[in-house]
Parts: structure tokens; sequence; C-alpha cells
């Protein structure tokens, strides 16, 4: 709490200190040091801002520990969102599905997304990103373990969309938790790293659902099934209970508690990292003193409220961080990173979620007309024409293993692309390769309609694999820095809202045109990708530079 005020030159109030146990952590503020040339960020006299502060806990253990920890909950959310694309050929004939219901099973998560995005980043932006983690982690998990469980088509929506829910305030929470430990010096080649993860989940998913998708396992009775897709569900739920167990042992961001005025907790975080990055005891941390902006004092917390106004006080913040995201000089930002995330993932979901789909179609047809060439349009004119995976009237669920194999190969094509981009991004900076990554795979949605061929089919989607890699990594970098700390987390869940909706978009439109008018979902998905990607052009340059 604030023990005593003293009034400046200027009559106005400055809060002198804040007591923190048997110790008093002084707040200063750039007004009250009359700071000239003198920098900051090197935390001179045992004075420093955020960035100095992070700073002065040097770079190791923790921060390769953070990394490894949230990249895991960057895995576990990429399983779930992509474990659907290799359930839709398995239960085709458990929840009866034709082209248009597996569009519609598709995009249900990210219906789920949409809202759980809004909501959960707003909340974390008034309670604190490391508490909403834990509780979506665990809700996500139990989840997924529930649809498993689930006998008809309606009830595995419900899930799936709850599902959807808990994921929709993963991705945008633990983008801002994890950058908001990183030095601006660092932020953009960890968030990269970072971003490796999530195709490490892809690379998870395809190898579980290989091993374990073609085995005849399960319990099987006339009222209840569990199979093979139903056991890989289940398998891919557990990274989200892992996770939530351990960010019980990571601290609150530094940043948020500074936002919300708690610059004693601020203070014993920072030390906490410099004794495990350094081994040195936490005393001998040198940033003694904050130097902190004048719009940090009026979010200081002097008194505790009451469950009743702390609650009320929550929501009053959720409506005005959201009030504030579509306010200038916000605005341009907000509306830029919308359409962004729009596009990019209308081409991101809608054909990365059909590859096992289309691999599959390949197969089919190669089964029936093994020494002849075919589009993707005439396979799919084909397998719809006489009645998707039916063999002799009766349903069919088998999968060949070159579909796995297949699906392996185009998401380990983002492993050299991720290398890349953890090098070169900031070097090259978050714009060069967002419009190299949206141009190139604009291109390579354009030539699936040239296809002919599985082998011609595999190389255009490890190539667009790769590319759309890298831009989700600047992507992700860029979105999560040009919004301020107090709506940080809310900005990026607007964002995810509007990604989300792309993925929903994309999905129904690519199941519902794929049968109709097939080369239109390609064109379609190239126009969006290369202009959306164009937009970015338009907002500040963020390499390298400390968040607001």
């Amino acid at each position: 709490m604030v023990e005593s005020d003293s009034k400046n030159s200027n009559g106005s109030v400055k809060p002198s200190a804040i007591q923190n146990g048997s110790k008093d952590i002084e707040l200063v503020t750039f007004h009250d040091l009359g700071l000239g040339t003198s920098d900051p960020e090197k935390g001179d006299s045992g004075k420093a801002d955020f960035e100095g502060a992070i700073e002065r806990t040097e770079y190791g253990k923790f921060h390769y520990l953070l990394l490894a920890v949230c990249g895991f909950v960057s895995t576990s959310e990429e399983m779930d969102v992509v474990s659907m694309s290799f359930i839709l050929p398995s239960a085709q004939c458990d929840l009866k599905l034709t082209t248009h219901t597996k569009g519609w099973l598709n995009s249900i998560i990210f219906i789920g997304m949409m809202a759980g995005a809004y909501i959960w980043g707003s909340v974390a932006d008034a309670l604190g990103r490391k508490k909403v983690l834990i509780v979506i982690s665990f809700m996500n998990a139990l989840c997924i373990v529930a649809s498993s469980f689930s006998q008809n088509f309606e009830l595995f929506m419900l899930f799936r969309f709850l599902n959807g829910a808990a994921l929709g305030g993963s991705g945008p929470v633990i983008w801002s938790y994890f950058a908001e430990f990183q030095p601006k010096a660092k932020r953009g080649s960890m968030l990269s790293f970072m971003a490796a993860f999530w195709t490490l989940g892809n690379l998870f998913v395809a190898g579980l659902a290989w091993l374990i998708i073609p085995q005849e396992i399960g319990v099987y009775s006339s009222n209840f099934v569990y199979n093979s897709w139903r056991i890989f569900l289940l398998i891919c739920s557990l990274p989200s209970f892992v996770v939530a167990v351990l960010l019980f042992f990571l601290p609150e961001s530094p940043k948020f508690l500074l936002s919300r005025g708690k610059t004693d907790k601020a203070i014993e975080i920072f030390q906490y990292i410099y004794h495990i990055n350094t081994g040195n005891e936490k005393s001998r941390y040198p940033v003694k003193h904050l130097i902190l902006d004048d719009s940090f004092k009026a979010r200081l917390s002097v008194s505790k409220l009451p469950l009743c106004q702390k609650l009320q006080k929550m929501f009053m913040s959720i409506i005005d961080h959201s009030k504030q995201v579509f306010v200038k000089p916000i605005l341009k930002f907000t509306v830029i990173s919308i359409t962004i995330n729009f596009t990019f993932h209308i081409g991101y979901y809608g054909l990365m979620m059909w590859f096992p789909e289309l691999f599959n179609r390949f197969d089919e047809y190669s089964r029936d007309h093994p020494d002849q060439l075919a589009s993707v349009c005439e396979v799919t004119q084909y397998v719809v024409g006489n009645g998707s995976q039916q063999i002799d009237g009766i349903c069919s669920e088998k999968i060949e293993d070159s579909v796995f194999l297949e699906s392996l190969i185009t998401v380990a094509a983002a492993i050299p692309a991720n290398v890349i981009a953890v090098i070169g991004i900031d070097r090259l900076g978050r714009k060069f390769f967002l419009v190299f990554s949206t141009f190139t795979s604009g291109i390579c949605a354009a030539c699936m309609y040239f296809v002919y061929s599985k082998t011609q089919n595999l190389i255009v989607s490890a190539v667009f694999s790769g590319v759309i890699s890298c831009g989700n990594a600047a992507l992700d970098c860029l979105m999560t820095e040009i919004f301020p700390t107090n709506l940080r987390a809310t900005g990026v869940a607007i964002s995810m809202v509007a990604a989300r909706f792309g993925g929903i978009v994309g999905n129904i439109v690519i199941a519902t045109l794929l049968d109709l008018y097939c080369p239109a979902p390609t064109f379609i998905v190239a126009v969006l990708l290369i202009g959306g990607g164009l937009l970015c052009l338009f907002l500040p340059n963020t390499t390298k530079k400390p968040l607001s």
C-alpha cells in the first residue's frame, strides 16, 4: 500500500514508497527523477524502468524454462485444433458425417474459440495471465475427454464447442504472458521460437494419429463404442492436464503486476528471475527502484476491495478494455489486426485442416484408377459422386497409412521454416516475414488447382505448410507487440476472434465449394492471403522496440 504522499514542485501528489513486508520499495516516475540524458534501462544508481529491470535479471535458465512451459501450452492448443482433421475421415461412420457436416465439425471449435478468446482475454487483463491460463488448461482437457466419450454427432459438437471456448483463451493469454518476460533485444526471436512449438503440436498429433487410429483397438458394445480415434482424442488431452500443473510453478507477469500497481510483487519476481538465471542471492539484484511513467500511478491499488466490488470492477474493466481498443490511436491497429488475422486464418485453417481429407481422397481415387492422373477437382467429383468411403454399399472408415505419412511430411516441412524465422525475425523484421509468407502461400493455394497427382499434391502442401509457418510466427509477434500492456490480452483476444472467424469461414466455404464448384476455394484463399498480408505495411515497426 502507499504509505505516504509528498508534493511535487507543481503541487501534484507523488507516491513515495510502497510497503513490502519489512522493506520499502520506492516508486519513482520519470517526472519525479527529472531524467535528462541518463539511460534508465541500464539500471543506473539502482533505478530502472521495466525494460531495464528485465535486462538486469540476465537471460538464462528461467527464460528457457518459461519457453518450455509456454511452448508446451502452444503445442497442446495446436494438437487440440488439428486433431479434428485426422478424426474427420476416421469418425465418418460413427458420427454419420458428410462433407457438409465435416465442414461444420471443423468449424465448431473455432466458433467456441471466438467466444472464449474475447472473454478470457479481457479477464486476463483484469485478473492476471497465470490464473486464467491454469483454469482454461483444465477446462480444455476435461472437454476433450468428454468429447471422446460422445456417441452421437450433436453431443460431440457440444463438447467441441466448449473445448474451443477454453482454447480461445489459451492463444491470446499465453502470448501476452510470454512476451511480457522478454527483453526487447530477445523478444522477436523468442516469440518465433515459441511459435515453433505450434509446429511440434502438428507433428505430435500427426504421429499419434498414425500410431493409434489405424489400430483395431477399443471397447465395442451394442450401445457404446470407444474405438481407436476416440483413444487418440483422449491421449491428445494429456498435454493440457500437464501444462495446467506446470503453470502453478511459474510467476505472474511482472508487466501485468506493474499495470495493476503491484510494484512490490513485481520487484520480487525480478529478484526471483535474477536468482534463477545467475545463481546469486536475490538481494544482489541491482535494481532497487522502478521508474514508471505517470500512467502507472493511476493504477495503484491502495486498499483491498470486497469480493462483490472486485467482480464489479473486473466486469467494468472488461467493458472499458473492449472500448479502448476501438478508440484512436489504437483503433487503427485493431482494425488492421482483425483484417490480417481473418484473411490469414481463412488460408491456414481453410487448407491445412483439409489436407488429410484431400490425401485420403487421392488415395481412394488411386486405388480405383492406379495409372491415371487427376486434378483435385476431378478426384473430389469422383469421390463425392460415388459416395465417399463406401465399399459395397457399407460405410468404411479405413484409412491408408500413406495418408498419415503424407500428413506428417506436410507438417514436418514447417520445421526448417520455423528455424529460419527464429534466426531472421529480429534481423529482417516481422513485416518482411509476414509479407513473404502470405504472398508465397497465396501462390501455393492457387497452385492446388493445377495439382494432378498425389506427389504434386504433397509437394504443394508441404511448401504451403512451411511458408505459412513463417507468417504465423511473424503475425504472432506483431500482434503481441502493437498493443499496450493494459490492453494487450484484450487486443490479441479480439484479433484471435477474427482469426477463429476466418477458420470458420474457411472451413465452411471450402466444404461447400469443394463439392459444388471446386476451382473457387483455392483462388479465393490465394487472393485473401496476399491482400491481407500487405496490410501489415501500415503497422508500426516493433522489431527490437520496448513493449508499450
